[in-house]
């Protein structure tokens, strides 16, 4: 049989079956599901399907939040040979149609009734789509074409399982597993096409380079159509025999984490950024003895990680120090933030900034960041509990061929990299060129093999006297205040460069409490004082002449953020046309 996730699960199955898979919250408290019942629950998932008449090469979508089911319909549709596209839940119903459509899914599993009422919207533009299956727990609804799950379920007693395993048994290295749907910051998503050896190879990679074990839990709260949380979630558990929880929605996140205290926790950097700005204002409350010992602590975990990340372990005074604080600091204050175990703290999907990484190292959390995309089935590169580089996105990963193009574009080959985009062979053609993935990021490696990431081609700005300017760095330097939200920088074709900012309103008021952000001297005095000291450690072209702070926060609603939080910049552009215009005028 092919190495698959899907065997890999029913082999989990054999091995440890009463071991714990899987935590859903039921009526207040953890329920567990064992290897045993969640393989089983796979099996009549992909019975059910084939009863629908799915089989080999057919797909289906999902829509929702992250739910055992989730889980269960994706592997299901894997075990027979098809492929699941994950669609986000912040979708309108158009994007949700254009995914259902363009992935030929006559099944699509909905998590509840807003979710239906979208593709109710648009079913008459969707030809191939005969049934929509609803998660646990919704209402009934009266239209033919809906099944709930428990009816979806039952279709799988017409089909044997001898059916089923030879369906699994048939599944081939090559072969589609799943569609990633890109959340792309330009044009509509293309559907990146991971075969099983995609999926198999780089689960694998992750757990050896984390050393995930049996022991080891994860809470799944980030959207599943994302390849960075189906690999926490789904392909790295199954790999290792670990188990997840499934947070009950991404408000109880933070109550849920204290709950848990998960080993494994990956983050996108919105969300450490978030834990930075919760925990540095509780800091900034300390005051005498204890803000004294608190900045002490401090100091030794600084010192304790950077020795932590050369791959050794503090010792001598240092060693002393370092138990003290850990025993009088760390202890209480990792717990309270629901990372009181955590082995492996990630973050990726995005860009984060060094003194983001430094301030959690100085709390004794060594955040590694991954890079990578979905092209290339999650990870690039990999920053190492024990070879680890702030400013960096870590070594190569082992397996995989990197070399920088003479433009600084990032080239990636190997196991990894996907068969190509669904039904779009020009854009295929376009990003594979002689095996390699053209990444379209530019990046440098250095004399010690960590990987740089210097910008995106896309994104350069190229001034009106033709200057190069890559904006990412800028951007992240005016990110670090803890006033600002988020940065674009402006100036393609301008004479110099601007800036539009959002700022946290929380924070603002703390600096002027009697106007709004965007209306207050107080709030653009204190951006100017931090424009002022960037623009002083950068050559002058690459200074920011102006800026204007908008009225509001940038948005996956508007269009202006991707569902990971990527800056669409021609979005921002088209939005916010009238502010730029003004500061050019002005």
């Amino acid at each position: 049989m092919t190495d698959t996730i899907v065997a890999r699960l029913f082999e989990q199955a054999k091995k440890r079956g009463a071991a714990p898979a899987y935590f859903a919250k039921e009526q207040g408290s953890w329920k567990k599901t064992s290897y045993a019942d969640y393989a089983d629950q796979v099996k009549t998932a992909g019975k059910a399907l084939m009863a629908l008449g799915l089989g080999k090469d057919s797909k289906v979508s999902i829509l929702g939040f992250n739910r055992p089911e989730w889980v269960i319909f994706d592997l299901a549709a894997m075990a027979i040979g098809g492929a699941p596209a994950g669609i986000y839940t912040t979708c309108s119903p158009v994007e949700v149609r254009y995914i259902v459509d363009h992935s030929e899914s006559p099944v699509v599993l909905l998590e509840n009734v807003d979710q239906w009422k979208k593709i109710e919207a648009e079913k008459a533009n969707m030809p191939l789509l005969k049934y929509a299956v609803m998660m646990r727990g919704v209402p009934k609804i009266d239209d033919p074409m809906v099944l709930s799950w428990e009816e979806f379920l039952a279709k799988a007693e017409g089909v044997s399982d001898d059916d089923f395993f030879a369906k699994v048994h048939a599944l081939e290295p090559n072969q589609l597993a799943t569609l990633i749907y890109t959340s792309g910051t330009t044009g509509p998503p293309k559907g990146v096409m991971l075969s099983h050896e995609n999926l198999a190879w780089t689960s694998k990679v992750a757990v050896e380079i984390n050393d995930t074990r049996p022991s080891d839990c994860s809470v799944s709260y980030l959207p599943l159509s994302h390849i960075a949380e189906a690999m926490f979630t789904i392909h790295a558990p199954i790999t290792s025999g670990s188990h997840v929880y499934f947070a009950e929605s991404i408000d109880a996140l933070p109550d849920n984490l204290k709950e848990v205290q998960p080993t494994v926790f990956f983050g996108v950097p919105r969300i450490w950024e978030k834990f930075h700005a919760g925990i540095g204002a509780k800091l900034k409350e300390a005051k005498g003895v204890k803000k004294s010992l608190v900045e002490w602590a401090r100091g030794v975990g600084t010192r304790a990680s950077a020795v932590k990340m050369r791959g050794e372990t503090p010792s001598g005074l240092l060693g002393v120090q370092y138990k003290l604080a850990h025993k009088l600091i760390f202890s209480k204050l990792k717990p309270a933030i629901g990372l009181g175990r955590a082995r492996v703290c990630v973050s990726g999907a995005a860009p984060i900034s060094k003194e983001i990484l430094e301030f959690f190292a100085s709390l004794d959390i060594i955040v590694q960041e991954v890079y990578g995309q979905s092209e290339d089935t999650g990870p690039t590169s990999y920053n190492l509990v024990n070879r680890a580089r702030f400013g960096t996105v870590g070594p190569v990963l082992k397996g995989c061929d990197v070399k920088i193009a003479e433009d600084g574009e990032i080239l990636v080959k190997g196991p990894n990299v996907f068969l190509g985009y669904f039904k779009d062979p020009d854009a295929t053609a376009a990003t594979l060129i002689d095996g390699y993935l053209h990444s379209g990021d530019l990046g440098e490696i250095d004399k010690d093999g960590f990987l740089h990431i210097t910008g995106r081609k896309k994104d350069i700005i190229i001034t009106a006297g033709g200057k190069n300017i890559t904006p990412k760095n800028i951007e992240s330097a005016i990110k670090n205040d803890e006033l600002v939200t988020e940065v674009v920088v402006i100036g393609d074709r301008r004479k110099f460069l601007s800036a539009l900012i959002t700022v946290d309103p929380d924070a603002a008021k703390q600096v002027d409490a009697s106007a709004p952000a965007h209306e207050s001297s107080a709030v653009r005095q204190h951006l100017q004082k931090v424009i002022d000291e960037v623009n002083s450690q950068v050559a002058k072209v690459e200074t920011i002449k102006r800026f204007k702070v908008l009225h509001r926060q940038l948005s996956i609603e508007d269009g202006e953020l991707t569902p990971t939080l990527k800056v669409k910049r021609n979005k921002v552009n088209e939005h916010f046309a009238d502010e730029i215009e003004a500061m050019y005028a002005e």
